[in-house]
Parts: C-alpha cells; sequence; structure tokens
C-alpha cells in the first residue's frame, strides 16, 4: 500500500510504500475508495497541540475514509468482504482513522468493525467520506443537540462546510431557517439551499425570535450576538472554533433562559440518518474532488481558504 504520511509539525506530508495491514481480530481491512480531507488535518500539520492527539509516529493521515472491504477479521460478524463502509472516526473505539491508526490518506485501512457504518444504495463514496465529518458533525449539532424539528424557526451562523450540510437538512426535515454569513456568496448559497432569509449580522434574525441558533463560526461575537438574538427558552449550539475565548451579556442568558450548549463530532447515528438524507436526495453537500497524488496540494488549497464545501481525494483518479 502507499500513502501520505505525518512525520512532523510544518513539515510536508511524506509519501510512502509499506506492506499492506494484516488484518487481526476485531477488524477489517478496507480499500479505500475515497478519503475526505479536512480543516483540522491543517491543524495537525501546522499547531504542534495537534500531536497530542496523535498516536505513535509517523502515522498516515486521513480521518475521513469510505470504501470497500477487502478482509474481515476472527469475530467480525457484521461484515463480509465486498461490503461498502465508511469508518465513524468518533465511534465506540474511541480511536480515529489519521490519529490513532493508519488512515485514508492510505490506500488500504485496517479499521476497528465496531466503528464501520454501512454506505447505503444512491450514496456515493466521496458523499459517505464527507458524511464521516461535516456530515456527522453538522447533523448531530442541529438534531441531536438543538433538537431541530419540523415547524422551528432556526438561526444558523457561517454556511461553509458544516453550515451547508446543516440548513439543507433542517429545511428537508421541515424547519425555518435563518442563516447568517458575511460571505455574499455563502448567502448566495444559503438561498439556493433553502433559507427563508440570509442576512450579515447576527441581530438581524433577532426579529424572528429562533429557537434555537447554530453558531458554526465560532468568533467570539457571533456567539454573544447568537444569546442576544435567541427567543425566550431558546438554545444556542456552539460547534464553530473561530475564537477560543468569548465575552458574553449574561444579561440575555439569564431574562430569556437561554441555555449556550457546545457540539463536537457526532455518533454512528448521526452518520447513518445523515446517509439516509443523502440517499433520498434531499441533502446534496457541495463536494470537489482531487485526486491521491493532490493530497498535499488539496491541504494547502484548505489553508489558503480556497475551497467551498467539502474537498475529497478520489483513490482510483
Amino acid at each position: 500500500m502507499k500513502g501520505w504520511q505525518f512525520v512532523e509539525t510544518n513539515e510536508p506530508l511524506e509519501l510512502v510504500e509499506k506492506e499492506d495491514p494484516k488484518v487481526v481480530a476485531g477488524k477489517v481491512v478496507i480499500d479505500t475508495k475515497v478519503a475526505g480531507l479536512c480543516h483540522s488535518d491543517v491543524g495537525v500539520l501546522r499547531d504542534p497541540g495537534w500531536k497530542e492527539l496523535l498516536g505513535e509516529l509517523p502515522v498516515i493521515m486521513g480521518h475521513e475514509v469510505a470504501g470497500v472491504i477487502s478482509e474481515v477479521g476472527e469475530g467480525v460478524t457484521d461484515y463480509k468482504v465486498g461490503d461498502k463502509v465508511a469508518v465513524c472516526p468518533t465511534g465506540p473505539s474511541k480511536m480515529a482513522p489519521g490519529y490513532a491508526y493508519d488512515g485514508g490518506f492510505g490506500t488500504k485501512v485496517l479499521a476497528p468493525a465496531e466503528d464501520l457504518v454501512r454506505i447505503p444504495e444512491g450514496v456515493s463514496f466521496a458523499q459517505a467520506a464527507a458524511g464521516t465529518d461535516a456530515g456527522m458533525t453538522s447533523y448531530h449539532a442541529t438534531f441531536t443537540k438543538g433538537g431541530v424539528k419540523a415547524g422551528m424557526t432556526v438561526g444558523m451562523i457561517g454556511i461553509g462546510g458544516l453550515g451547508q450540510i446543516a440548513l439543507e437538512a433542517a429545511v428537508a426535515k421541515g424547519a425555518t431557517v435563518y442563516a447568517v454569513d458575511l460571505n455574499p456568496n455563502a448567502r448566495e448559497l444559503a438561498k439556493d439551499l433553502g433559507a427563508a432569509g440570509v442576512y450579515e449580522n447576527v441581530k438581524e434574525i433577532a426579529q424572528f425570535e429562533p429557537e434555537v441558533i447554530i453558531d458554526f463560526a465560532g468568533f467570539d461575537v457571533t456567539t454573544r450576538e447568537a444569546l442576544e438574538s435567541i427567543g425566550f427558552q431558546g438554545k444556542v449550539v456552539l460547534v464553530g472554533m473561530g475564537k477560543l475565548e468569548t465575552t458574553l451579556n449574561v444579561t440575555s442568558i439569564i431574562t430569556k433562559q437561554a441555555t449556550l450548549v457546545g457540539s463536537n463530532g457526532g455518533t454512528k447515528k448521526d452518520i447513518e440518518e445523515i446517509y439516509e438524507l443523502f440517499a433520498s436526495g434531499k441533502v446534496s453537500p457541495k463536494i470537489t474532488e482531487l485526486t491521491f497524488d493532490e493530497i498535499p496540494k488539496g491541504i494547502q488549497m484548505l489553508e489558503d481558504n480556497k475551497v467551498t464545501g467539502r474537498l475529497v481525494a478520489n483513490m482510483e483518479k
């Protein structure tokens, strides 16, 4: 197998060839079809603090994995060779591909069977890879933590890779969504995805008294103004980490009896449910595909903020 491995912070990814992984009990070997690229990959390469999350180095990166099972280990009864699967990076094993073990930037992945999610008919490998992170995280924040349901009024801040999936999913489930983004292109995208209104400033959605506001930006002022704009007894779900500190107006929290909750990652169930929306055609994430050889270029594109939606590497191109 070959793959792009992390060696050290601020060092380029290294293209390596190594022995194919040998299947062991409780695990499967996956022939990677598509691997997703993520802004957190930039963090791993640039910020030494991320090394604390990594296992034994060097490690082949890539935590968004979709492919086909080629070998099944002893004791694995729920899956067989030929099954199309993705890997939940926050699954029961608590071991994420690309962090704890060689991940999707390699042509083969040895993954715990307990972390697998079946890819249903109608969902492409590219969608499946994107669904393991952006899909899971946005779904978890919106529906699991946010409790968004049909008929609710919802605000969404930041219509990027996560926000656009969440917006489309919330609209598909019958919520009325008002979107906020500084970027005019993102506001236009939000309109196309079914937002009832698009705004540049968070406070502009206060007039609609949203029951839930999901902050996919997390840039200090966005969280503070979300709490000032939420309806009575409303909930703000904080996902974005644009700034890691914020100053809040506690008057708004107290008088509105508002709730502020954090959301990170998700579960296999979240992935399964976003896959259902993908399969139905009600949610169609914007995806840009690169080749295996272009993975380092793709990470640079993310670092330079030149990507709209999600970026994936098609390992067969």
